[in-house]
């Protein structure tokens, strides 16, 4: 399975279904479903190479994680039906973004029970995958997503294990601007935090959980990344650093951090 966008392979639908307002990410606003007024013919984006310089940085820092390739080439059989697609790819993206989660969980040492539970966890995401165009505007996410999320918050413990520290658990918080540079975060619960804009240069974030951490603008510069949970491209994209950055294997330096 997939879980890195190709482009290549899709009709623009990350350019199509978002909606997204003008602000310091997106020049200008867009409604849903209506297809970016910089999307060619030939479904690729007209200003890709300087989307930055031109205010759509929202769209540097997006990533499908492969669904886009997945819906157009599987699902549709490369034939393109754009109410259709419109319907099912927001769906198809949150199972791709599972099924990378899940990935990522089945790449770290647990006990043979977790692991068990969580491959079983990955094919019924695979299988619900396979379904029709149909099928896939009608399902109900939500409740597999949560029961997803239940085995990750178990392998995230398992992994961190019996870590002690004043800045362990801070999930949810909110850490947004705040001076954490050279920081102990070793094994910290930072799920949902709010890190816009927070200076973490130097800090120690080793097997830290960053699932749906906030880190836009962050300072990552000489941050230690290298064992975090759960790292998104996106993540990655949307923050501020350096060479001296270590990142996750897999996750690519972004052209912006120079």
């Amino acid at each position: 399975m997939e879980l890195t966008a190709d482009c290549t392979r899709c009709v623009g639908l990350c350019c199509v279904v978002p909606a997204f307002a003008k602000s310091v990410d997106f020049a200008i606003d867009k409604p849903a479903g209506q297809p970016c007024p910089h999307l060619g013919g030939d479904f690729r984006c007209g200003i890709h190479s300087k989307l930055r310089a031109e205010g759509f940085r929202g769209c540097t820092v997006y990533d499908c994680f492969g669904a886009g390739q997945h819906l157009t080439q599987e699902t549709f059989g490369g034939r393109v039906d754009r109410p259709a697609m419109v319907a099912a790819f927001p769906v198809m993206r949150e199972l791709h973004e599972l099924l990378f989660y899940l990935t990522a969980a089945l790449e770290l040492k647990l006990p043979g029970s977790q692991r068990a539970a969580l491959e079983t966890a990955r094919a019924q995401t695979e299988a619900l995958t396979g379904g029709t165009a149909d099928e896939l505007t009608k399902l109900d996410v939500a409740p597999h997503w949560a029961a997803v999320n239940d085995l990750l918050i178990r392998a995230s413990a398992t992994v961190r294990g019996t870590a002690t520290g004043p800045h362990r658990e801070r999930r949810g918080a909110d850490l947004v601007g705040k001076d954490l540079r050279r920081t102990d975060l070793r094994a910290a619960n930072l799920r949902g935090a709010y890190l816009i804009g927070a200076d973490l240069r130097g800090s120690d974030l080793s097997w830290a959980d960053l699932i749906g951490a906030d880190l836009r603008d962050a300072d990552l510069r000489g941050a230690r990344l290298r064992t975090a949970l759960f790292v998104t491209q996106p993540q990655v994209e949307s923050a501020r650093g350096d060479h001296g950055t270590a990142l996750p294997t897999g996750l690519r330096r972004p052209d912006h951090w120079g």
